[in-house]
């Protein structure tokens, strides 16, 4: 069994991994390249393999950075299936369609076309498969079973078996524990094993503590008379954040203030969860027992989700204070950005960042203390309080990804780093070896290894 890592590689996106045997080929992920802008030159290049040959594509989850390319790869030639889980499936489609309207606008701007249209993810879905964790399905040499990774409603780790040999991806790891969905599974044994490391050498706050945080912060912006602002990602960060408003609005621990989900694509992924939010497969007992006495945890009091352009637009009118969650989570676009360009000069009112900042983001240079920085054309001054709460990321920190290396430590013959900057990577993969005794290494793009 070859495998070759086609992207994820020294970098947190792109990830694409081909897996190649003497009858077949299958891949995991086909992920979009990006940065400060979606529109990358990597993303517009021809794929280093023939999309024709490849059966088949399984998916670990439904973040752009895992699917965004599987449009242009079915354009290319590929004819196979797509297998994730349903939540994965429901939500992809959501995202494509949503990078898709961002690419276009980006593509025409520096006028070249754009990598795919709508009608590719609608023919793109009909080859789209649904399966559950843990059901085996057999492509040629290949027999694969997906585990709950945690990260996000219907993410997985994918486990591979072909030619007498076991291969795990990690995909993305979860931040545990998380307040609705359920924890991650361990895989017990593999072979050989691929580990992202996003935040390979940071440990976040404890999850029991993020919310007193949340608090804290909610109390000093909004008693100021400031706004909050959250730049969020769409899936995941936006609903761990209402799950938790809800709880400390109804508990009467912060001050009333307006809170506006200012994301089209928040609001239809919020729908998602809402779907399987009674499935003990993907959701905790506790939530779900939640769900069923009360309103939903999806739903309090001052709550505004603001699904079109106009309604956006309105809360401007709204003197402060109030909360804003927006997209994009590393503010490189989306709504938030006119939030920012009108608050962030404001010394009373805050921008809190909750999820990973990619370097080269205007949320990078926010975090990394710029003094002003170019916000849809224009230069703004960054007077405003900068917060970051790590506890918020939906990725394992390095305890967490360690661990997960631990429970197959005494199978693992290697272990490919990836899905990091470099810097992470190697803290991680020093980790594995110092702590683990396990042969760790950090791969790179076009980098194929025989197992």
């Amino acid at each position: 069994m070859r495998l070759t890592f086609c992207g994820g590689a020294q970098a947190v996106t792109g990830a694409n991994y081909l897996l190649e045997t003497s009858n077949g080929k299958i891949m995991i992920d086909c992920g979009m390249f990006q940065g400060s802008h979606y529109f990358e030159k990597q993303n517009f290049e021809k794929f280093p393999y023939k999309p024709e040959e490849i059966s088949a594509v399984f998916v670990t989850h439904p973040h752009v950075d895992h699917i965004g390319r599987l449009p242009q790869l079915q354009k290319a030639g590929f004819q196979g299936r797509v297998f994730s889980t349903p939540p994965a499936k429901d939500a992809a489609e959501l995202l494509l369609l949503d990078a898709e309207h961002i690419l276009r606008e980006e593509a025409i701007d520096r006028g070249h076309k754009p990598p795919y249209e709508v009608g590719d993810v609608t023919r793109l879905m009909g080859f789209w498969q649904k399966i559950s964790y843990h059901e085996k399905v057999k492509v040629g040499d290949f027999e694969v079973e997906l585990y709950n990774s945690g990260h996000v409603l219907g993410a997985a780790s994918i486990l591979v078996k072909a030619e007498g040999k076991t291969i795990a991806f990690s995909g993305d790891l979860g931040n545990m524990p998380t307040p609705f969905i359920r924890p991650t599974e361990y895989i017990p044994r593999a072979d050989y094993a691929l580990i992202e490391s996003a935040y390979g050498s940071r440990v976040h706050e404890k999850s029991p503590n993020r919310k007193d945080l949340l608090e804290d912060f909610v109390e000093e912006i909004v008693g100021s008379g400031g706004v909050l602002m959250i730049p969020a990602f769409a899936l995941e960060r936006t609903q761990s954040l209402i799950f938790e408003l809800n709880e400390l609005v109804e508990n009467k621990r912060i001050p009333r203030a307006p809170v506006y989900i200012d994301s089209p694509l928040a609001i239809k992924l919020t729908a998602v969860y809402q779907k399987y939010s009674d499935n003990p497969l993907y959701f905790r007992p506790e939530a779900i027992e939640q769900m069923r006495q009360g309103d939903g945890f999806f739903n309090f009091p001052g709550l505004h989700m603001t699904l079109t352009t106009e309604q956006s637009k309105e809360i401007n009118n709204v003197p402060p204070p109030k909360i804003i969650i927006a997209g994009s989570g590393m503010s490189n676009a989306g709504r938030i950005l006119h939030h920012e360009v009108r608050y962030i000069p404001d010394p009373k009112s805050a921008l809190l960042i909750v999820g990973f900042q990619g370097q080269g983001s205007l949320g990078r240079q926010i975090l990394d203390g710029a003094k002003t920085v170019k916000i849809l054309g224009q230069t703004v001054p960054v007077r405003c309080k900068i917060r970051s709460f790590g506890g918020y990321s939906a990725h394992a920190d390095q305890p967490q990804l360690l661990k997960w290396v631990e429970m197959m430590r005494g199978s693992l013959r290697k272990i490919f780093v990836v899905q990091g900057e470099p810097t992470e990577s190697l803290s991680l993969a020093q980790r594995i070896r110092d702590d683990l005794a396990v042969e760790a290494e950090i791969p790179k793009v076009g980098e194929s290894v025989v197992l």
